[in-house]
C-alpha cells in the first residue's frame, strides 16, 4: 500500500475545460498524489468510460502507472486491493536551477514532483559572462545528479531562474544584474550547452510557480507572491495559471514608480519602489544613519544585519529606515490589491526576516489604502522557504513545459 502527496495546482471541477481532456487527467492524477479512475471522472465531470480509455493511453505511454491505494478504515480487507492511478515518478526527471548574485542553488524532481537531490554552490567570481554563466550551471547539474543518483543523461528538461527581466516565451534576458550584456539569449544557448529543453524565466516568478505546485497556492485560484531580496519581485497566479503579460514581462512590482524623480534604481530609472525597499536601498540609508558603509562591515548583509540588531536596541535612525521602507512597501502591497484583487498575497524572501517591513503598522497602512468595497482585505502571509524555494520553482518551470511536451508533443518517456 501506498501514498503520495502529489504536486501541481488543485483547480477546481469544470473550471479547466480549454485544455485537452488527456492533459487534465493527468494533472488531476499528479495533482491528487493517488485517485481512483471514478474520481478522476467525477472531478472532471466525464464518462468512467473515457477517464479509462484515456488512462489506458497514458499507461500505454509510461505516464501514468496504478499504484494499490490504501484501504478505507472500514474496508474490511477482503477481495481485490483498491488501485488508484498516480504519475509514474521515473518517467522524466528534471533539474531546476536558480543563480543570483551570491548562490546558485538546483535540484533534480522526478516526474511526480519528488525532490530527489539538492544541491547549492556559492559564487566564487564575479564574471558577467553568458559562458561563465552557463559554466555554473553545468556545474550544479553535475553536482546534483551525482548526489540524486540520476544520470544526466536521464534528464528530459531543464528550468532556470535568473533575477531581471526576463522574455518567458523566448527565453530571453532583457536585463539581469548577473550579466554584463542586455538582450541576451540564453535560453536558446543553453539548449545547445546542454543538448535539452531549457525554459528561463524570472526569479520572482519561480517563486509563485513554487507556491502554485507545492506550497499553500495550490488550492488558490489567484494569489500574488512579492519576493523582497537583493531586488523586489512579483509572481502573479490567475485562473491557477502563472500571469506573465503579453511578452512575459509582466508584473514587474519593483519597477513601479512610487516617487517622481526620486531614489535612483539599480535598472537605471528613479523612483522605483525597489529603490526603496529592496537591501541595496536599505543598505545605502544605512550607511549614512550609522556612519559605516558595507565595506566597513564586510558586506551588505552583514550592514543590514547590524541595522536590524540597531533598530531591535532601540536606534531611532535604524527604526526610521525600516519604518519609511514598511510605508512604501504598503503603498505597493495596496496598489496590488486595487489592481488584481488577489485571495491572498504571499511575502518571501530573505529580507522577510526584518519583521519591520511587514509589522501590523505597515499592514494597518496598506488596509487604509486599500479602496473600501466593504469585503474583507486582502489577506497578507508571510513565507520562509529557504533558499530551495527558488530552485524548486525552477524544477515547477520544466516540470510544466515537459508536461504540455509530453502529452501534446509525442515525447517518449525514460526507461528506470
Amino acid at each position: 500500500m501506498e501514498s503520495r502527496s502529489g504536486c501541481g495546482p488543485l483547480i477546481a471541477p469544470l473550471n479547466d475545460t480549454m485544455r485537452p481532456l488527456r492533459q487534465q487527467i493527468f494533472e488531476r492524477v499528479r495533482a491528487a498524489g493517488l485517485i481512483p479512475r471514478v474520481e478522476v471522472a467525477k472531478a472532471l465531470g466525464i464518462s468512467p468510460a473515457s477517464v479509462t480509455t484515456l488512462t489506458s493511453e497514458l499507461i500505454d505511454q509510461g505516464l501514468l502507472e496504478e499504484v494499490a491505494a490504501p484501504r478505507a478504515t472500514s474496508d474490511s480487507g477482503r477481495g481485490r486491493p483498491p488501485v488508484a492511478l498516480g504519475v509514474r515518478p521515473e518517467a522524466h526527471y528534471v533539474a531546476g536551477i536558480k543563480l543570483s548574485d551570491r548562490e546558485h542553488t538546483a535540484v533534480i524532481v522526478d516526474f511526480a514532483g519528488n525532490v530527489i537531490a539538492s544541491e547549492a554552490i556559492a559564487m566564487v567570481a564575479n564574471s558577467k559572462s553568458v559562458e561563465d554563466l552557463l559554466d555554473t550551471c553545468e556545474t550544479l547539474i553535475d553536482l546534483v545528479t551525482e548526489k540524486s543518483g540520476v544520470a544526466r543523461t536521464r534528464l528530459s528538461s531543464i528550468g532556470i531562474g535568473v533575477p531581471g527581466f526576463v522574455e518567458g516565451r523566448s527565453g530571453r534576458v532583457i536585463w539581469s544584474p548577473l550579466l554584463a550584456n542586455k538582450m541576451v539569449d540564453l535560453a536558446p544557448q543553453a539548449r545547445e550547452r546542454f543538448d535539452l529543453p531549457v525554459t528561463i524565466d524570472n526569479d520572482a516568478n519561480l517563486v509563485a510557480l513554487a507556491e502554485l505546485w507545492f506550497g499553500a497556492g495550490r488550492e488558490l485560484s489567484d494569489f500574488a507572491v512579492i519576493t523582497i531580496e537583493h531586488g523586489v519581485g512579483m509572481g502573479y497566479v490567475m485562473n491557477h495559471r502563472l500571469f506573465r503579460g503579453a511578452e512575459g514581462l509582466g508584473t514587474e512590482l519593483g519597477h513601479v514608480k512610487v516617487q517622481l524623480d526620486g531614489a535612483l534604481c539599480r535598472c537605471g530609472q528613479r523612483g522605483c519602489l525597489e529603490a526603496y525597499i529592496a537591501d541595496y536601498a536599505l543598505a545605502r540609508e544605512a550607511a549614512t544613519a550609522l556612519d559605516q558603509s558595507a565595506a566597513d562591515i564586510q558586506g551588505t548583509a552583514a550592514l543590514l544585519e547590524h541595522l536590524h540588531e540597531e533598530a531591535k536596541k532601540g536606534n531611532k535612525a535604524a527604526k526610521s529606515i525600516f519604518n519609511r521602507a514598511g510605508r512604501y512597501l504598503a503603498v505597493g502591497l495596496a496598489n496590488v490589491v486595487n489592481l488584481f484583487d488577489p485571495s491572498k498575497i504571499f511575502l518571501s524572501g530573505g529580507r522577510m526576516r526584518y519583521d519591520f517591513l511587514y509589522a501590523n503598522d505597515v499592514l494597518a497602512e496598506m488596509d487604509t489604502l486599500v479602496l473600501n468595497t466593504r469585503h474583507d482585505v486582502t489577506a497578507v502571509e508571510v513565507h520562509s522557504w529557504g533558499d530551495l524555494l527558488w530552485a524548486r520553482g525552477a524544477a515547477a518551470l520544466a516540470l510544466s513545459s515537459l508536461t504540455e511536451t509530453c502529452l501534446n508533443g509525442g515525447v517518449e518517456t525514460g526507461t528506470a
